[in-house]
């Protein structure tokens, strides 16, 4: 087989971004096929079936040897596009590359000349919702894959999977994995294109994700609510009470959230972080669109600063129910109040243990002997990277200075991604290359959100890099035990297999 040319490759992915994946790209983000978690209607209004539709015509359009697609829908499930390139070499490894065409809503606050579903390509950045998060997974896997055909390099099996349902936690993923097992086999790597990066200036590798789970805060006094004038003062208010329960869980002045849901640092990542924050600096926290005048969570050092959002827990209000808005909101002593909490988990909690603590700290002995109750969602567990094997840091080294210009950094991200700590359970012996273009600003699931092109191409070499370096490594893959991969699909269901 042939060696990569870089300079052909790097020729290859810019031709077909900017005369193909571009234009497609911006299709995508014109339709708002939101998370079944957002949209109720998603079985019937037929969006994610015409993004499905979209992405399925661009795959038929590839000249990639051996490239079998197909659509798979099981019943009442959002749909799963399936593919897979059969190896160069008999005997190759496979990778299973990963991706998620689903969206977050569309959120207020875009700028102007900036909408969610209207794409607009400005100074290298095209904006517009899911294009970075995670539309652009499907045509970068693809098209690395096809510039080594193209050059005639040599690559291992390359199984692609791209799911709807990854912004609601992943709950359909599961019964799809158990129906194509045998499909996907047993990959020795997985290569994970739905994760960030601290600048836009070289290879990021994530080395752990935070674990989530969901839960309402619900405080009840009153059978209706009553006039404020009247009833203050004898009357609980129940966002007082809501207040301070939640200070059980959260130091209210520092943000430090209660011992239930800390772990040990290991001492490796801990020096990652160290590494890292060297390359961004004041990035760390600038990086996010404070007011003028306002400043981070208080620490000693950026590093420590920096772990705050990878591998310690954290509290924050989503949403609320009980309060009208400002505009028509009387003098009335509200009857109740709920708060949805979004609870950030450290990468190796137990999400089933740590929704059950909270549960019992903010039940326990309930102020003024108010009617609280805490109802959680399913969790997703967060993910720790397994040692990296010598020839995938090498890989990841070579793919960045080449693609680059500078060396691969490593860096946990303080998002979640519940797939990878199901995989990491099924396939114990696999490498992980959990990598992606959400960089300083690009705001995933914020207003403004924005795909960074260039660096998005740069990106799809460097996958293109290390797809090469898999094959001729040629690692081992043990197959999972039954055990393991049984445990890895009893996510998203219960004790008798139902979707939770």
């Amino acid at each position: 087989m042939e060696k990569l040319d870089n300079k052909v490759l790097q020729s290859f992915v810019e031709e077909r971004f900017e005369s193909s994946i571009i234009p497609e790209l911006k299709e995508y983000i014109k339709i708002p096929n939101q998370s079944p978690s957002f949209d109720a209607n998603w079985a019937s209004n037929g969006l994610m079936d015409k993004v499905v539709d979209l992405m399925v015509k661009w795959v038929k359009e590839r000249s990639i040897p051996g490239l079998t697609h197909k659509v798979v829908r099981l019943p009442n499930r959002t749909p799963v596009i399936y593919m897979e390139v059969p190896p160069t070499e008999a005997g190759a490894p496979t990778c299973l590359l990963y991706g998620h065409m689903d969206k977050q809503p569309p959120c207020t606050g875009w700028n102007e000349g900036l909408e969610p579903y209207n794409p607009v390509l400005k100074d290298g950045k095209l904006y517009g919702r899911g294009g970075a998060d995670d539309g652009y997974a499907i045509y970068s896997a693809l098209t690395a894959i096809e510039a080594l055909k193209k050059q005639g390099v040599a690559h291992g099996r390359c199984v692609i999977l791209i799911e709807a349902c990854e912004e609601s936690g992943s709950p359909d993923l599961p019964f799809y994995i158990r129906h194509l097992q045998a499909e996907i086999g047993t990959p020795s790597l997985v290569i994970c294109l739905d994760s960030g990066a601290g600048n836009y200036e070289q290879l990021w590798v994530t080395t752990s994700l935070r674990g989530v789970f969901f839960g309402n805060l619900s405080v009840r006094t009153l059978r209706e609510g009553v006039h404020s004038g009247d009833a203050s003062g004898i009357v609980p208010d129940t966002f007082r009470i809501a207040r301070h329960l939640l200070s059980r869980i959260e130091d209210p002045e520092t943000g430090a959230v209660c011992d239930a849901l800390k772990v040990d640092i290991p001492a490796k990542h801990r020096q990652w972080y160290e590494e890292a924050v060297k390359i961004k600096g004041n990035a760390t926290y600038t990086c996010f669109p404070f007011l003028e005048g306002v400043h981070p969570v208080k620490e000693p050092n950026l590093v420590e600063l920096a772990l705050n959002r990878s591998w310690r827990p954290t509290v924050t209000v989503v949403g609320a129910d009980g309060l009208p808005p400002t505009q028509t909101a009387g003098s009335v002593l509200r009857e109740n109040t709920t708060l949805k909490l979004s609870i950030r988990l450290p990468p190796s909690l137990d999400p089933v243990k740590g929704a059950e603590d909270i549960k019992r700290i903010l039940e326990a002995n309930p102020p003024y002997g108010a009617h609280v109750e805490f109802t959680s969602q399913p969790g997703a567990a967060g993910w720790v990277m397994p040692e990296i094997a010598p020839w995938l840091e090498k890989a990841a080294a070579q793919a960045s200075t080449s693609h680059f210009g500078k060396p691969a950094i490593y860096s946990g991200e303080g998002g979640s991604i519940p797939f990878m700590g199901m995989l990491g359970q099924m396939f114990p012996k696999a490498q992980f290359l959990i990598t992606g273009v959400l960089g300083p600003q690009s705001n995933a699931h914020g207003p403004n959100e924005f795909l960074h092109i260039p660096f998005c191409k740069s990106l799809t070499c460097a996958v293109a890099s290390i797809l090469a370096d898999h094959a001729v490594t040629r690692p081992d893959a043990a197959a999972p035990s039954t055990e393991a991969a049984e445990k890895a699909l009893q996510y998203g269901r219960d004790a008798e297999g139902k979707k939770l």
